[in-house]
């Protein structure tokens, strides 16, 4: 198997994922035409394995990509993977349903967990100053219990805005955006206002925006929208602040649902929201939803572009495989080849 680059001879660094591919760290392959590059992580060209070593190693990447790795986006004619370190090219259409949107749901999920901590955090905070006071007599066994009782929620709730505060800071949005209707320009949004801001779609229903009432003359007409990739960042900044604390496995999956049924995250946002829905008036578990999508809508667009650049490549480098297979191997050793790969070699079953 190819241990160097073939282009810039580059070494390709080691990896103990895969059995028969143990140099590369991203792949592209073709499971149909029997086609396997390893692509370097310097020039990122495109190296073809030879192809008396590729059959194992496609069953392997076509093995790891069906039950196993993440997929993170797709066009007609290409899936991109993510799999621990390494990531895979796959020609042809995903074919596992699991969507992208919930590589979210498991980092609310990792946010819960470490929410918790946080609150024990403030409750062990409590409870040594109980310990302390009673060791030395400070207090006695009532104002004990009334401290545990009501000191520890408190602690916790300290704690917790003590995290929150640097992770996010307490600006959510800096800019400046101007009333339709008064000409009030709008320069700052803080987190502490999110109860009265609403999310929305902007006019090509493709980002999530905000909008807030103009603070000075306030009717609805004078409403302060942030559309665009500004007002994407702070609606998702807006949204991961909402929600620090996470959310369970249960609500997540819940959230997944709404938007499964939808038929797309931004199909989901459409209906959820519309051309705007103040959060206060979200449940939940839609708010988690809505979260979800916000950050699925902007990754995809990144992917997307990737993904056509990677596209274009391989529509180029499966021209120079085709000749190169062509010229260098046996017509009939490649047609075997195809065959086992695509499963035509095998026997009927006997019913």
């Amino acid at each position: 198997m190819i241990r160097t680059c073939l282009v810039c001879a580059s070494p390709m660094p080691a990896n103990e994922a895969l059995a028969h591919l143990p140099h590369g760290e991203r792949f592209a392959f073709d499971p149909q035409r029997g086609r396997l590059w390893v692509i370097c992580r310097h020039c990122r060209r495109w190296n073809l394995a030879p192809i008396e070593a590729r059959w194992e190693a496609l069953e392997e990447l076509d093995r790891v990509t069906h039950d196993s790795a993440r997929l993170l986006a797709q066009t007609e004619n290409i899936a991109m993977y993510d799999w621990g370190e390494l990531e895979l090219v796959r020609v042809g259409r995903a074919q596992r349903a699991e969507e992208a949107w919930w590589r979210y749901g498991r980092e609310l999920l990792g946010r819960r967990e470490q929410f918790k901590k946080i609150g024990f955090i403030g409750t062990a905070a409590v409870g040594a100053a109980i310990l302390g006071g009673w060791t030395t007599g400070a207090i006695g066994w009532f104002g004990a219990w009334m401290l545990w009782r009501h000191g520890g929620d408190a602690a916790s709730e300290k704690a917790t805005d003590l995290a929150r505060w640097v992770r996010f800071g307490s600006t959510a949005w800096r800019g400046n955006a101007q009333c339709p209707e008064c000409g009030f320009e709008l320069q700052r949004i803080r987190f502490a206002e999110r109860e009265r801001l609403a999310l929305t779609l902007d006019d090509t229903a493709e980002s999530i925006g905000i909008a807030r009432s103009c603070p000075r003359c306030g009717a609805a007409p004078g409403v302060i929208r942030l559309a665009s990739a500004g007002g994407e960042r702070a609606a998702r900044r807006i949204l991961a602040y909402h929600h620090f604390a996470g959310a369970s496995e249960r609500r997540v999956q819940a959230a997944a649902r709404h938007i499964e049924q939808a038929g797309s995250p931004l199909a989901f946002a459409k209906l959820a929201v519309g051309p705007g829905r103040p959060l206060s008036g979200l449940d939940r578990t839609t708010a988690i939803a809505m979260e979800i999508t916000a950050n699925e809508a902007a990754e995809q667009r990144m992917l997307q572009a990737e993904l056509a650049e990677l596209e274009a490549i391989w529509r180029e480098e499966e021209q120079v495989a085709a000749i190169a297979d062509g010229e260098l191997t046996p017509i009939g050793l490649l047609e075997s080849l195809r065959r086992r790969i695509t499963g035509q070699n095998r026997l009927p079953e006997v019913a």
